[in-house]
């Protein structure tokens, strides 16, 4: 059987908000509800390594003094 695809980010955030949504209803079976927790955690962990790989290849692309690229601090974003 072939390995399950990885979701995108974008799919992966979409997931996330129907999780959290179904969670908030709060009318979920404990096990049901652990599950969702369970798959949550995980679709997170693979977005934030989405985002820090980007963060990283923005910092490489950013030109420095004579075109060649520097490593510089990203401003922090309020999300």
């Amino acid at each position: 059987m072939p390995a399950k695809k990885q979701p995108t980010f974008e799919e992966a955030m979409a997931r996330l908000e129907t999780i959290v949504s179904q969670l908030e209803g709060g009318d979920l079976s404990l096990e049901k509800a652990l599950a969702l927790f369970e798959e949550g955690a995980g679709l997170m962990k693979q977005c934030s390594e989405a985002l820090d790989k980007a963060e990283q290849k923005v910092r490489k692309l950013l030109p420095g003094p004579g075109g060649a690229p520097v490593m510089e601090e990203m401003e922090e974003m309020e999300v």
